[in-house]
């Protein structure tokens, strides 16, 4: 299995359409079907349901665009660290954040790296700690800000001075707008909206101790920008960090904390034992550095 049949068969994902993925890769449409019919005779699967004007995918298509996805991008990362060897002040470093106001910290680190470093470009992703773990353990991710609690027993990690508080993001004209702080009581019999990170949920389990089991959790998410909205329509009350989501001006929500109080601590983790290229190695290195002054 070739990287660039890979690409052939991502692009006929992508396009749906086998003259237009063709067209896309500029070879002949024949050409790109021979290909596609020896990739399925390789995997001993059928990838497409070829319709009249349209392709879809069957099961076993989705699950190969998925590693298709992950294959491609790794290698084009692998490339890009080779090539990177030959100049030490360029090529490209992979981040990965979770929802977090710690990411003010990574980009202040930034803005000064590329003082020394102008060519060096990023590529961000964003998502919750299971996300970013799984990324950077297929190499796909260089570094990972993280919230805890996480499993961090085999990275490499730098614990950062900062800690997110949490609480719950309501509407403005509910009634627990008027407090200056919420308690599990407070909260119990409302429609709550909760992280689906099982280690997390045990946290917050343990901050309402016996209350708990009277919550009435109506849906979770893994970022916080959509639960907001259902906030924001009245759904619910969202269980979150503070300062994720602009409360100010327009906005129909605010952010009350717990009390007593939670908090939780970040961390910025990368992978033990792993060679990286010379970019992402002098910017782990000033971030160490900055962070014992």
């Amino acid at each position: 299995m070739e990287i660039r049949t890979l690409k052939y068969f991502l692009a006929v994902a992508r396009e749906e359409n086998i003259t237009r993925a063709a067209k896309f890769l500029h070879i002949t449409q024949p050409t790109l079907s021979r290909q596609l019919m020896q990739l399925e005779e390789e995997l001993d699967a059928q990838l497409f349901i070829r319709g009249k004007n349209r392709i879809v995918l069957t099961d076993e298509g989705m699950l190969l665009r998925r590693r298709a996805e992950e294959i491609v991008d790794l290698a084009k990362k692998t490339e890009k660290e080779f090539l990177e060897r030959n100049d030490l002040v360029t090529g490209e470093i992979f981040i990965g954040s979770g929802e977090t106001n710690a990411m003010h910290i990574i980009a202040r680190m930034i803005r000064e790296f590329k003082q020394d470093y102008p060519q060096i470009k990023y590529n961000l992703f964003s998502g919750n700690a299971d996300d970013i773990k799984e990324r950077i353990d297929k190499g796909l991710i260089d570094i990972g800000l993280l919230t805890e609690p996480v499993d961090i027993e085999k990275y490499e990690f730098i614990r950062l001075p900062h800690h997110e508080v949490w609480g719950i993001l309501a509407p403005k004209d509910s009634e627990l707008a008027s407090k200056e702080s919420v308690t599990p009581q407070d909260l119990i019999d409302l429609p709550l909206l909760s992280t689906r990170r099982m280690i997390v949920q045990n946290e917050i389990a343990n901050w309402f101790g016996e209350d708990y089991e009277h919550l009435n959790i109506i849906a979770t998410y893994n970022l916080i920008y959509n639960a907001a909205i259902l906030v924001e329509e009245g759904i619910g009350y969202a269980i979150c960090f503070e300062k994720l989501i602009n409360n100010l001006g327009d906005s129909n929500t605010c952010f009350i904390p717990f009390s007593p109080s939670l908090k939780t601590g970040t961390v910025v983790v990368w992978k033990k034992h792993q060679i990286f290229s010379p970019a992402t190695s002098r910017f782990i290195e000033k971030l160490k550095m900055s962070l014992k002054k």
